[in-house]
């Protein structure tokens, strides 16, 4: 069975809005304030990421972001990334072609994404996605979290964690060090038997 598994770039105060500056927020960019060193590291804990999914699960705003800056990008990260089963949740893309292995998941998501992991045997990443992230969250469907925390408070902006139905008890399994600033937390949620 497939486990879900939400990998995400936040500041420390859970802003994960514009990290690259595409998006017009007034703190976008944050992502590229990385040292070449810290951004090296990172790097090699994104590739190995890339190298362990079995599969992404991802929203169609997300999927275009990455399709236009990988799809047709030379070497091993981007050749991976295209080997990757790619399940698009979207209601009105119908046939992606801008990126290998891409197909688009339609219908009720929770259905489908509960289906998905049935059918396939390890970590189904969602990277970015904010609103399928946070339907995932309400359902119960997300096996872990893995934020990649930038050293920033931004006091606004679309946060990854908003307003749940419920209180969603977290326990942290495992903290690693990237370079001298940043910091993976991966907590898994903690579910009542």
């Amino acid at each position: 069975m497939g486990k879900i598994v939400v990998s995400e770039n936040v500041s420390l105060d859970g802003v994960m809005q514009d990290p690259t500056g595409d998006e017009g927020f007034k703190f976008g960019g944050w992502f590229d304030q990385m040292s070449d060193d810290v951004r090296n590291e990172w790097a090699k804990v994104e590739f190995q990421e890339a190298l362990d999914t079995a599969a992404w699960l991802i929203g169609r705003g997300t999927y275009t972001w990455f399709a236009q800056r990988w799809a047709d990008r030379p070497g091993e990260w981007a050749d991976r990334l295209r080997s990757i089963p790619k399940y698009v949740v979207s209601s009105t893309l119908e046939n992606p072609t801008e990126w290998a292995n891409s197909s688009v998941l339609n219908g009720d998501v929770i259905e489908q994404v509960t289906k998905l992991k049935r059918s396939v045997d390890g970590d189904i990443l969602v990277y970015g996605s904010g609103p399928l992230v946070q339907t995932l969250m309400e359902h119960d469907l997300v096996d872990e979290f893995r934020l990649m925390t930038h050293p920033f408070v931004f006091g606004t902006g679309e946060r990854l964690f908003r307003e749940t139905s419920d209180q969603k008890r977290m326990r942290l399994v495992d903290v690693h060090t990237i370079g001298d600033s940043l910091a993976l937390l991966t907590y898994q949620p903690v579910r009542t038997a």
